[in-house]
């Protein structure tokens, strides 16, 4: 059996597009949901599918080895982060060595680091005028989006569209590639 534990920050659509997507897939199970804000709307999507969930403190993640414990406990097998915003200690790195795995909203290695992320991204990508975008998912290391890359597709980029707009591409490839090419790792 395949135990899947997804971190997330914000809303949760890719999070519950996974739990979704494994819904009813025989040894394939997403057992726990964790988030760094008590106040996401992640963690009334999983109770929706009766996932549990566990919320920390960003000190709680760098600074303790609870969250590991929290992982080993639910016997995760790989870590999928899904709109996470902390980076990943070194210490929980090396505990789930190439078992932790990311999606990035642009074609790494452009618009990737501290600070890239959502929005941040977004408008990255219009005010240079770039000609396409898309995703990365990739696995983590001990750097910000510098992991070995898994999948990478892209959208076109218009002269007209706005940051939200190139948002709204890059979230539909997210919800079609996202738990397709999770489930061709696991």
């Amino acid at each position: 059996m395949t135990k899947i534990a997804i971190f997330a920050s914000g809303s949760g659509s890719n999070a519950e597009n996974i739990i979704e997507h494994f819904q009813g897939v025989e040894d394939v199970e997403v057992v726990l949901v964790l988030s760094n804000n008590k106040e996401a709307f992640v963690l009334e999507r999983a109770a929706k599918y009766s996932v549990p969930t566990f919320t920390f403190s960003k000190d709680m993640l760098q600074n303790s080895s609870k969250v590991v414990d929290v992982l080993l406990k639910s016997n995760a097998s790989i870590i999928i982060l899904a709109g996470f915003l902390l980076k990943i200690p070194e210490s929980l790195v090396k505990q789930f060595p190439n078992r932790i795995v990311n999606i990035h909203p642009a074609l790494l290695p452009k618009y990737g680091g501290k600070g890239m992320y959502g929005m941040n991204v977004h408008r990255a990508v219009v005010e240079n005028n770039e000609k396409e975008s898309g995703i990365t998912i990739h696995y983590v290391n001990e750097q910000y989006d510098e992991g070995e890359y898994i999948f990478q597709t892209s959208c076109v980029v218009l002269s007209s569209d706005s940051p939200e707009v190139v948002q709204q591409k890059v979230q539909q490839l997210e919800l079609i590639h996202f738990p397709t090419v999770i489930e061709s790792i696991l």
